[in-house]
């Protein structure tokens, strides 16, 4: 399993969300081809009704623990409840890594 399916799989078992959207980033950095390292996460749970966005950031933090311990360096939240999803529509672009030109 990669380390974005365990991610799609850890948030799924613990949110229940209906929209969840993992990915890798990492070509995007200055990192090896191939990489697993940094992730964008777009998650819409009603788990998160009456949350701030830091208390959302904390428990899905909390959740992938293991996995920002270890092998993710970067990781880019963006929850919604299924309300907030439908006035938003869709996440914010990320922007290219300033230090993007590879050294490999």
């Amino acid at each position: 399993m990669t380390i974005q399916q365990l991610i799609a799989a850890k948030l799924t078992a613990a949110l229940s969300p209906t929209l969840l959207e993992v990915i890798n980033e990492s070509h995007m950095h200055r990192v090896e081809p191939g990489s697993e390292s940094h992730f964008k996460v777009v998650i819409v749970s009603e788990q998160f009704a009456g949350q701030r966005l830091l208390a959302r950031h904390r428990q899905v933090n909390a959740i992938l623990a293991d996995e920002l311990a270890g092998a993710v360096h970067a990781l880019a939240l963006h929850t919604y409840t299924e309300n907030e999803w439908q006035e938003k529509g869709n996440a914010p672009r990320t922007p290219s890594c300033v230090g993007k030109p590879s050294l490999f």
